[in-house]
């Protein structure tokens, strides 16, 4: 057997499931970091924005109280900055160096002012700008422009404490995340685990069947969908079981079957060679005959089963009577009958009853059906053989009161290869191949039994017309 390679439903729900989940949940985590960062830039944005203005507003009422006289009340405001603790407050003059600052600290002439060359040239006399220092510590700048003066305001202020605090943030999420995946993980390898390993089970006892140990089962332990298929592999396992024995039965039933007339025409043949009298030599032919006949239904029977099973089975269909082709058969079983001890008796009803079917395939089958009547009879017993007309539908009753069939049996009678009774003779399959013919014509096969008191069949086939004789 070939063996499929692949990757286990395990590794596809890791790469699938939750590698999707995995990748989503970073996605969102790095989003949320960001999302966070951005609300609080913005708040600080506007904070620093709106003291800016507020200073700038100071500024521009001293320069218009004071004129050009206004330095000391501006070092004075810059000094005395209320929020300097927090935020740094620079004063820049008109050449655009920052010659106060609420730090108490003047910074170097190289010191870069990306928002203040922003602001002096955009024609908005405002502009604001992120950025870090040389030491790498992230800042927030915000200038506003003097028109009267044509210096500017600028305050800026840190952001590595509302860095910390997003990525605080982001880490709880990403921790929780994490928590997540990993109750994920444990869940799905759970619930994975509950899957693989019933199926594993199921291959194994698979293999197990395939090679012919048929005792094998599943044991089952849930009630779900993979309880069900336990169940069903178990019940499959039953019935290969079931025909496997059944075959065997079948093989050995043959074989005896065959062995029986195949040593009785050996042996009479061997007799017929060696004496040269007249009255054994007749009775030798017909020994010989009658169980060559045997041999001939035995392999028809069995061609017959072979083309059902291949789909070759063909009908040479007609109307006809089917009445007196059941009439013919009686006939032809009635010294058999006689001579086993068993009254055979047809009752026909008043109708012509005319069936569009195969003459010599329905023959067959009440061929089967009474043989099996006066095989299983008891000496002594009756088969009576009834028709009745009803509903366009014909039915045709053999009933005896022979052995009989254990309940047990009953539901198996017309499987093929089953023989209720392994001390008659026959192959077991003459009526798995009736009601297959039966089947084919529109009809059933119905069969009530109980042992020790006789057996009815009744087959059913539908009519194309009936009409008083």
């Amino acid at each position: 057997m070939k063996k499929l390679r692949g990757r286990s439903i395990a590794a596809r729900w890791f790469l699938g499931s939750f590698g999707i989940v995995a990748v989503l949940l970073m996605i969102l985590d790095i989003a949320g970091f960001f999302l966070i960062r951005e609300y609080y830039y913005g708040s600080v944005r506007q904070y620093i924005e709106t003291q800016a203005n507020i200073v700038a507003g100071v500024v521009n009422r001293l320069y218009e109280e004071s004129g050009s006289d206004y330095s000391d009340e501006l070092i004075n405001s810059v000094e005395q900055f209320e929020k300097k603790n927090y935020v740094e407050l620079m004063a820049i003059n008109r050449e655009g160096k920052v010659y106060l600052s609420s730090s108490g600290f003047t910074p170097a002439e190289s010191y870069d002012m990306p928002d203040y060359r922003e602001a002096s040239a955009s024609g908005k006399h405002s502009a604001s700008y992120v950025g870090s220092f040389a030491s790498g510590e992230r800042y927030m700048a915000y200038t506003v422009i003097n028109v009267l003066s044509g210096g500017g305001i600028r305050i800026v202020t840190s952001l590595d404490k509302i860095d910390s605090y997003a990525a605080g943030l982001a880490l709880a999420v990403l921790a929780v995340s994490a928590g997540i995946l990993l109750l994920l993980f444990i869940i799905g390898i759970y619930f994975i685990r509950s899957i693989v390993q019933p199926i594993r089970r199921v291959g194994a006892t698979a293999r197990k069947l395939a090679a012919g140990d048929f005792s094998v089962r599943i044991s089952n332990e849930s009630s779900d969908e993979i309880g069900e298929l336990c169940d069903i592999f178990n019940y499959m396992a039953d019935e290969l079981e079931h025909s496997e024995n059944i075959k065997s039965e079948f093989i050995s039933s043959v074989s005896h079957e065959l062995r029986t007339p195949l040593t009785a025409i050996k042996g009479w043949s061997e007799t017929l060679v060696e004496i040269d009298d007249a009255e054994t030599r007749k009775k030798g032919m017909q020994i010989i005959n009658k169980e060559t006949g045997r041999l001939s239904e035995m392999v028809e029977e069995l061609l017959d089963f072979s083309r059902i099973q291949n789909g070759h089975f063909s009908l040479q269909q007609s109307n006809i009577d089917i009445i007196a082709e059941l009439a013919d058969v009686v006939l032809v079983y009635e010294e058999r009958a006689k001579a086993d001890g068993i009254t055979l008796t047809l009752a026909e009803s008043d109708e012509i009853a005319v069936v569009y079917g195969d003459k010599n395939r329905l023959r067959q089958v009440f061929i089967n059906i009474i043989d099996n009547s006066i095989k299983y009879g008891r000496k002594g017993g009756h088969t009576d053989v009834t028709t009745s007309v009803t509903d366009g539908k014909i039915s045709i009753s053999v009933k005896d009161d022979g052995v009989g069939i254990a309940e047990s049996d009953l539901p198996h009678v017309k499987e093929k290869f089953y023989k209720a009774n392994n001390t008659v003779r026959g192959s077991g399959i003459g009526l798995a191949v009736a009601d297959e013919i039966v089947r084919i014509h529109g009809g059933t096969i119905d069969v009530y039994s109980t042992l020790g008191e006789g057996t009815e069949m009744i087959v059913t086939l539908p009519l194309v017309r009936a009409k008083q004789k």
